[in-house]
């Protein structure tokens, strides 16, 4: 509800980043030089490129950006129809300390987030070593948990989906310029987003009336009055006492 009272879940935040984990540990080998980690970093691809085609005029190529490296960046955030469940559902979570009052937090709603990785390389070699060790892992879906995703304490499975490639080979002017190969891999990470969480008391008696409904009579007054209410104070939620009798009348 957008009753002015603040909370920030960090939810895209966190997949994002998830997301990025997952690729930040990728290695390349040159011959002569042994194995290269490959740097990532978020980003439109198209501030690297820009980045690049810039540092072919420095005279010092030790202060060009180097090949080769990897960016991502969010390109859609769309709401997941056929993931939807009920609004009206709930999900209670235990206050430490207390057992008279329970954190309610209301269900969730799914999205889907449109992510692109992107392989920068100035040889297809390098290229397509980094390619070639993502496609495996995903055939086509590779899921991760993320931790207190929907709600605190909770892992939510996360599937991250591969659902296109293409190739780019960014070379235009003389042999001067810096060539530029370019993978572009688009994935779709299902997430929930969720409200904030309010505390609200555990109900401890409720009182139902009885009627019996087979003369008109009898359908004005209850019958019974049936009540489930805690046996002490001392009691937890769960210690229910039950005294209930059913009286209709005889016909």
């Amino acid at each position: 509800m957008l009753d002015g009272v603040h909370f920030y879940n960090q939810t895209l935040k966190k997949s994002v980043a998830v997301f990025g984990t997952i690729f930040n540990n990728l290695k390349i080998v040159r011959s002569g030089t042994g194995e290269t980690r490959v740097p990532l970093a978020y980003g439109p691809k198209s501030k690297f490129l820009a980045r690049i085609k810039q540092d072919s005029s420095l005279e010092d190529q030790k202060l060009a950006i180097k090949l080769p490296r990897m960016s991502f960046e969010i390109t859609s955030i769309d709401r997941d129809t056929t993931s939807a469940l009920n609004k009206t559902n709930v999900k209670l979570f235990d206050i430490p300390g207390t057992e008279l009052s329970k954190k309610v937090l209301r269900q969730s709603v799914p999205y889907k987030l449109g992510l692109q990785l992107n392989i920068l390389a100035k040889t297809q070699d390098e290229a397509l070593q980094i390619f070639e060790q993502i496609l495996p892992t995903f055939v086509p879906e590779y899921t991760v948990a993320i931790k207190d995703m929907d709600g605190e304490g909770n892992s939510v499975d996360a599937p991250i989906t591969l659902t296109s490639t293409s190739f780019e080979d960014d070379y235009e002017g003389d042999f001067s310029n810096r060539r530029t190969i370019v993978y572009s891999l688009d994935f779709e990470m299902k997430i929930r987003f969720t409200g904030r969480v309010v505390s609200k008391p555990v109900i401890r008696a409720v009182t139902a009336d009885l009627y019996n409904n087979s003369t008109e009579a009898s359908a004005v007054e209850p019958v019974d009055r049936v009540k489930t209410e805690l046996g002490s104070e001392d009691d937890t939620p769960d210690d229910f006492t039950t005294n209930t009798t059913f009286g209709f009348d005889d016909e």
